[in-house]
C-alpha cells in the first residue's frame, strides 16, 4: 500500500493468479488523500496486454476508485512464472468540479512549477490453483472410502468434494460481481 503522495493506492503489486488461455482480473483501489479534486491516469509496460477501466478519472476529496485491471488471456507461461510488466499511476490535484472529460495528457506532464506524483506497481503472478486441504495422501491405515468399521463413506466424501467445488465457484463469482459492481460505482461516481 502506497503511503506517500496525492493518493493511497492498494495493493502495492498487482498478483495476478495466472492460468494458462484464461483472462484474469485484479483490482486496486485509488483513495484521495486530499482536500482537493485529484486527476489520475494509469499507465502500463505492456498496453496490449491489459485492459485497465477506468484508466483515467477524476477522485473527489477522500473517496475512493476502484480500478479493474484485465490480463488478456494468455497462450503460454512466461519463463519462471516470473512478470516484468509493470503500472504506473499518475496523479495530479485537479480544478474543483473537474470531470473526466477535462482531463488532458498535458496536466501529467512534469514541469518545474507542478508536482506529477507517480506510484509503480509491479505485477506479480501468483499460482490459480492453492494447494488442496484435502491431503493427497491418506495416513497410513485410512482410507476416505471407509470408517474402522468399513462402512462406505465414498458418499459422503463426494458430496464434500462436490459441495467445496461448488462454493469455490459462488465464492469466485461473488468476486467477480463485486469487482463489476464497484467498477460501475467508480465509473457512476466518475460521471456524476
Amino acid at each position: 500500500m502506497s503511503g506517500i503522495g496525492l493518493l493511497k493506492i492498494k495493493p502495492s503489486d498487482l498478483k495476478f493468479p495466472f492460468e494458462l488461455k484464461k483472462p484474469i482480473t485484479c483490482c486496486m483501489q485509488l483513495t484521495n488523500k486530499t482536500d482537493r479534486y485529484v486527476a489520475f491516469k494509469v499507465k502500463t509496460t505492456n498496453p496490449k496486454k491489459y485492459c485497465v477501466r477506468p484508466n483515467m478519472g477524476i477522485i473527489l476529496p477522500h473517496m475512493t476508485c476502484s480500478v479493474t485491471v484485465q490480463m488478456q488471456a494468455q497462450n503460454e507461461a512466461p519463463p519462471d512464472n516470473q512478470c516484468r510488466d509493470k503500472f504506473l499511476i499518475q496523479s495530479v490535484v485537479a480544478a474543483d468540479g473537474a470531470a473526466t472529460k477535462d482531463i488532458t495528457p498535458e496536466m501529467f506532464n512534469k514541469a518545474p512549477d507542478k508536482v506529477v506524483d507517480e506510484f509503480k506497481l509491479r505485477v506479480v503472478y501468483i499460482p490459480a490453483n492453492p494447494p488442496s486441504p484435502v491431503p493427497e495422501e491418506p495416513e497410513e491405515g485410512w482410507s476416505p472410502r471407509t470408517l474402522d468399521k468399513g462402512t462406505q463413506t465414498s458418499s459422503s466424501f463426494d458430496n464434500a468434494l462436490t459441495m467445496i467445488s461448488k462454493l469455490t465457484k459462488e465464492k469466485s463469482d461473488a468476486i467477480q460481481q463485486n469487482q463489476e459492481l464497484r467498477q460501475e460505482l467508480c465509473t457512476a461516481r466518475i460521471h456524476w
